[in-house]
């Protein structure tokens, strides 16, 4: 394997790492190795990036909150 890699690399310009890789990455695909698959990857990529978003709007939320019922209390009139 690493002969191929090794050659497959050299014929298109890039790093026999990953040429290697990107074998890796196919057998986990076709269920011959075990580790994530790139759905999976994409999938839990997409997830944290929602989560992030969701955090933020939490974060705005709570600071809109605060700053509305400040405005609210009869006490600061």
């Amino acid at each position: 394997m690493t002969a191929a890699a090794s050659a497959v690399a050299k014929q298109l310009g890039l790093g026999r790492e990953t040429v290697r890789r990107w074998v890796v990455q196919a057998e986990i695909d076709d269920g011959h190795r075990d580790g994530l698959t790139s759905e999976e990857r994409e999938q839990i990529r997409k997830l944290k990036a929602e989560n992030a978003r969701l955090r933020e709007d939490v974060a705005i939320l709570r600071a809109a909150t605060s700053f509305f019922a400040g405005e609210l209390d009869p006490r600061n009139r």
